[in-house]
């Protein structure tokens, strides 16, 4: 993939978060060379955010030769939008209402930049430097605080009419009158159940429900995660296998759902959810396997990342740098 003779070999990705904002000069082989990081609350104002951004990449951008050497930047940002290189009413970040992200940094740096949402930019990383490499049809599914995901149609995001296309965590599970509240405002949306989140509320009602014994017993209910969750199957916990069962069950089922609209050559799972191994992965892909409609059955993988979680972020946004 790398080309010695290219005249701008490096890209930079920011992975931007509502506490951090990583920067990070990357490679065509998707080799994180330098990198640096800034808080990102501390800068209500967006122009000091861009001015002190600049500051903080100039060592960085030195090491590697100068901006000379750099093709374009790339962002991965809560509520990103590809189209407009914005960012739109995101609820984790400190500035409101619409922000023009992609041009303060366009002029601030004097190259290219391109937005888009995190979700997306984790499929487009995966689909450059991951498990997707040489892939035209995926969806990537990112299980952490909430579920994201990105669809990727004969090799490219599907953005759709307004830049926000690929909302699956927010497709409706539960309809019942005892459906979970979701912060989007709606009810039963998908990530409610098997987001990170959604696990830790899945126990609070199963230890509730059950009187199996449990080390998760041990533990304030409101504070159980999923992590807490992973180390008690380890343990042999049932309780806890059974939550990481209802969980994958749900989420095998939904994407047999999704499989319709795309017919995917893979789900490409990331986040911090998936550490928890076989104990989530096996139930998404028996309720696949049981749930899709014969004429899609054995045609998609079910994996998860290559893509070490530390670095992915800041790869997906580098992967924009690279488009023409």
């Amino acid at each position: 993939m790398d080309n010695p003779t290219l005249a701008k070999p490096y890209v930079i990705g920011l992975d931007m978060g509502g506490t951090n904002s990583v920067f990070g000069i990357v490679d065509q082989r998707g080799n994180i060379v330098a990198q640096t990081a800034i808080s990102t609350k501390a800068y209500p104002d967006i122009n000091d955010y861009v001015a002190a951004a600049v500051t903080a990449l100039q060592p960085i951008i030195e090491e590697v030769g100068g901006i000379e050497k750099i093709k374009a930047m790339g962002i991965g940002a809560p509520n990103g939008n590809y189209y407009n290189g914005t960012i739109e009413y995101a609820a984790n970040l400190v500035w409101e209402g619409v922000v023009p992200i992609g041009k303060l940094f366009q002029e601030a740096l004097g190259i290219p930049c391109r937005v888009t949402n995190d979700a997306n930019a984790a499929a487009l990383g995966e689909m450059t430097y991951g498990v997707a490499r040489g892939m035209k049809n995926f969806i990537m599914i990112t299980l952490g605080t909430g579920v994201g995901s990105g669809i990727v149609v004969d090799g490219k995001v599907v953005y759709g009419c307004d830049g926000f296309a690929g909302e699956l965590g927010h497709a409706i599970y539960d309809r019942s009158p005892e459906a979970r509240q979701c912060g989007c405002g709606r009810k039963g949306c998908l990530e409610t159940y098997t987001s990170a989140t959604g696990v830790a509320r899945t126990a609070r009602l199963l230890l509730e429900q059950s009187t199996a014994p449990s080390p998760l017993r041990d533990l304030d209910p409101e504070k159980i995660t999923s992590y807490d969750v992973f180390l008690a199957a380890e343990k042999g916990d049932q309780l806890a296998k059974d939550i990481f069962e209802y969980t994958g069950s749900i989420l095998g089922k939904a994407c047999a759902n999704y499989a319709l609209f795309s017919s995917p050559e893979a789900f490409v799972f990331f986040g911090g959810l998936t550490k928890a191994g076989h104990y989530i992965m096996d139930p998404i892909e028996k309720a696949y396997n049981e749930e899709i409609l014969n004429i899609y059955k054995g045609k998609a993988k079910i994996l998860v990342s290559s893509l070490k979680g530390s670095e992915a972020a800041v790869l997906g946004a580098s992967a924009l740098g690279w488009e023409d």
